[in-house]
């Protein structure tokens, strides 16, 4: 579309943000020093009017006497304080295009590094009425932070995972060492005593009887004997013993600090409630 196209009049037209929200009116459009294209607009968005914010118009559709821009309100009323009433200089250029996430060397169509905007003292128009077209032809969304995007933002969360790990607990030891006890054990002992046997003469012991003087001193002596318990030790092997590990299972519960994004619905139209998803 011809610059001349682009620049009808639309002082007085309505501003609204990419939720459909009203701004208000559109105040100034600058224009490429070089192109002579229209790349901002100011929007009163202060109380009563009083405040003008500046706003790229990369996105921006028309329909009639509404002019739909590709911001958000909170973006825009948090945009850059600039005086609009004079030729943008660098730093204020580059503060803006900071803070709608545009890459100050290509962020809109045919800007190169170092340009600079006016004010359009003449018109305050980005396409012809009614066309519905995209200013530039380029539609996405934008991200207050910084980078541009798509339409919709990403909620993410971190989730717990729970695993096991092996570490050593403790050690075990096999120490042998020696004590002494006490037994007792029953032996069977036996022993001999002495007792008197007498027998009357037979026959069958006459002769050894009557051997020998009739009458003499004689002496006879036997020994006694008797079993005495003796105590000894001998060593002999009784059992082996050695170490081993058996794995038990049982169920532990672990807790942990989990972050998590939520959206919030900012809207201060009237028309809507404010809901977290």
């Amino acid at each position: 579309m011809r610059n001349q196209e682009q620049r009808q009049d639309l002082r007085g037209a309505t501003a609204y943000d990419s939720d459909g929200d009203k701004l208000g009116e559109i105040g100034q459009v600058y224009l490429d020093d070089n192109t002579d294209q229209p790349k901002w607009i100011t929007v009163n968005t202060g109380l009563f009017g009083t405040n003008e914010s500046f706003v790229p118009l990369q996105g921006a559709q028309l329909d009639g006497d509404r002019v739909t821009l590709a911001y958000d309100k909170a973006t825009i009323k948090d945009a850059p304080n600039v005086d609009s009433e004079r030729h943008l200089d660098v730093e204020e250029e580059q503060q803006l295009y900071r803070h709608y996430g545009l890459d100050y060397g290509s962020g809109l169509p045919g800007d190169q590094s170092g340009r600079h905007e006016r004010r359009d003292d003449t018109a305050a128009g980005v396409i012809g009425r009614g066309t519905g077209r995209d200013v530039t032809d380029r539609t996405q969304g934008h991200d207050t932070s910084g980078p541009s995007t798509d339409t919709a933002m990403t909620r993410s969360e971190e989730r717990l995972r729970a695993g096991t790990e092996t570490q050593e607990v403790g050690r075990a030891r096999l120490r042998k060492h020696v004590v002494t006890e006490h037994e007792q054990v029953t032996v069977p002992v036996s022993h001999e005593e002495v007792r008197v046997e007498r027998e009357p003469i037979t026959d069958a012991n006459r002769g050894a009887a009557e051997d020998g003087p009739a009458i003499s001193e004689e002496e006879h002596e036997v020994t006694l004997r008797a079993e005495r318990p003796v105590v000894t030790t001998e060593t002999e092997a009784v059992e082996r013993v050695r170490l081993g590990t058996e794995t038990v299972r049982e169920e532990e519960t672990v807790g942990g600090e989990v972050r998590k994004e939520q959206i919030e619905l900012d809207d201060d139209s009237g028309t809507g409630d404010n809901r977290r998803r």
